[in-house]
C-alpha cells in the first residue's frame, strides 16, 4: 500500500514534536479514535494511489493515436487506409470516473473530521461546542460543517460513474459510448468541492490547535497555522465564514502549503 506508507509519513513528520500529541500519551479516556482519524493513511492512502494511476493512464492517452481512419504509409503511392475506434473515449473516462471516486473520499473524511470537531460537548475537552467564542450565544463554526456536508452530498452524485450509462447515437452504428466528457466534467467540480471542504477542516482545525495552547502542534502543522493566519484572523465573534474559507481556498489553489507536506 504505497500511498498509505507515504500519508503515514507524511503525518509522522507533520505531528513530530507536538506537545498536544504528548498531552494524550497518558490518562486518555478514549480507547481509540473514529475511523475519520485512525484510518486517515488508509483512506488517503488508496485515493492517492487512484490518483497516481489516473495521472499515468491520462499521461499515456496523451500519446495515443484518435485518429479514424488510420493511415498506414505502405512506402508506395496509395497507402493503407484502415477504419478503426481509436477516437473511442473510455481510456479517458473510466480514469477520470475513478478519479472523482477518489475525491469524493478524499473529501468526505474531511468532513466527517470537521463533524467531530464541531461535535464537541465533553467539559474536559480544549475545544468548545462549534468552537463557539460564547457557546449557547454564538454559533462560532456550526454552519461550515452544514455546508461541508452538502458539498459531500453533491460528490456523493458526482462520483457516479458517467461511462456505464450507455445511450446509442448515430442510428446505433455508435452503440457503445464512453460520455467521457461528463467524466471531466464531473471531476473538475469535484476538484472545486474538496478544496472547498478541506480549506473548511483547515479553517477549523487551526481554531482547534490554538485552543491547545500554551501546547503546539508539529511545526510543519504551526507553519500551516500561521500562513492561515496572515488571511483569517481567529474567531471572536460570529461573522460569515465564506470569506475565510474562500481565502484559505486561494492558499490551496497556490500551493501555499505543499512546501510543509515535504
Amino acid at each position: 500500500q504505497p500511498g498509505a506508507a507515504r500519508v503515514a509519513k507524511t503525518l509522522k513528520t507533520l505531528l513530530s514534536g507536538s506537545s498536544i500529541v504528548e498531552s494524550h500519551a497518558a490518562d486518555d479516556p478514549r480507547v481509540q479514535d473514529p475511523y475519520s482519524f485512525r484510518c486517515s493513511p488508509l483512506v488517503l492512502g488508496a485515493a492517492l494511489d487512484s490518483f497516481q494511476s489516473c495521472f499515468d493512464r491520462l499521461h499515456n492517452e496523451l500519446g495515443a493515436v484518435t485518429d479514424n481512419p488510420l493511415i498506414f504509409d505502405t512506402g508506395s503511392d496509395v497507402p493503407d487506409i484502415v477504419s478503426a475506434g481509436c477516437f473511442h473515449g473510455m481510456p479517458v473516462a473510466l480514469p477520470l470516473d475513478t478519479l472523482a471516486i477518489g475525491i469524493s473520499h478524499l473529501a468526505g473524511i474531511a468532513e466527517r473530521r470537521v463533524y467531530h470537531m464541531l461535535s464537541v460537548f465533553d467539559p474536559q475537552s480544549e475545544l468548545t461546542a462549534f468552537m463557539s467564542p460564547r457557546p449557547g450565544v454564538m454559533s462560532g463554526f456550526m454552519i461550515v460543517q452544514y455546508a461541508a456536508a452538502a458539498m459531500c452530498n453533491e460528490l456523493i452524485g458526482l462520483a457516479t460513474p458517467a461511462s456505464v450509462a450507455n445511450l446509442s447515437t448515430c442510428a446505433n452504428m455508435e452503440d457503445y459510448n464512453s460520455f467521457g466528457p461528463r467524466s471531466a466534467a464531473k471531476a473538475a467540480r469535484g476538484v472545486q468541492l474538496a478544496r472547498s471542504i478541506i480549506a473548511t477542516e483547515l479553517l477549523c482545525a487551526a481554531e482547534g490547535v490554538e485552543a491547545h495552547r500554551p501546547h503546539r502542534s508539529g511545526e510543519p502543522v504551526e507553519q500551516a497555522i500561521k500562513l492561515i493566519r496572515e488571511v483569517v484572523p481567529p474567531l471572536s465573534e460570529d461573522r460569515s465564514p465564506s470569506p475565510d474559507i474562500a481565502a484559505i481556498e486561494k492558499l490551496i489553489e497556490k500551493d501555499a502549503f505543499g512546501p510543509l507536506l515535504s
